[in-house]
């Protein structure tokens, strides 16, 4: 005999489904901006729909050349991002003198 869900199971279930789906719809557009700044686009980047209550995302596919611009935008954000925290490192160890 398979289990019913209750009511409020399936309310809670539902609440959750769709958070994750939002989830997904906000990191597709985060994605589509960021992507933008660089002045690239994946024409097939969309929401999967909720996986497991998770947000899912579909990054499709990408020509060779593409995924290099894509890579070198990654690096050179990771060392922004790397060296802005040792920037900030070193600001907050001077400003606590």
């Amino acid at each position: 005999m398979a289990y019913e869900l209750t009511h409020a199971e399936r309310i809670h279930y539902k609440q959750r489904q769709d958070a994750a789906y939002q989830d997904g719809e906000d990191a597709v557009i985060n994605l589509q901006a960021a992507l933008a700044l660089a002045g690239l686009t994946l024409p097939s980047l969309c929401n999967d729909g909720p996986v497991a209550s998770h947000g899912f995302v579909r990054l499709g596919g990408c020509n060779a050349a593409f995924a290099n611009r894509l890579a070198e935008v990654i690096a050179a954000g990771a060392d922004a991002l790397q060296f802005n925290g040792e920037k900030s490192a070193r600001w907050n160890s001077l400003s606590e003198r």
